[in-house]
């Protein structure tokens, strides 16, 4: 469910609880309020999640090609170290 979807639906549960007998509709207004609270908590940790998230895949990716480099490097260098081996 999208903001605006979920917006539309709040407002229309807040004017249904305008209906109710006052003893009933501050409880209910209390809870629609946490709700709606709730709710953009809940986004503001889906959004820190996410970029979370892409920073692990950075740093992965990092990681991935540093060992690739470290692979290529020791591979070198050992066929470095063979040939200074067989001229001697």
């Amino acid at each position: 469910m999208d903001d605006q979807k979920f917006h539309e639906k709040l407002l229309n549960l807040i004017e249904e609880i305008k209906r109710f007998p006052e003893i009933k509709r501050e409880s209910l207004e209390m809870l629609t309020g946490e709700l709606g609270k709730k709710y953009e908590d809940l986004k503001l940790s889906l959004m820190v999640l996410q970029d979370s998230l892409d920073s692990l895949r950075l740093n992965v990716q990092y990681l991935l090609f540093d060992l690739d480099m470290t692979k290529k490097e020791n591979t070198a260098l050992r066929k470095k170290l063979e040939e200074q081996g067989n001229n001697k």
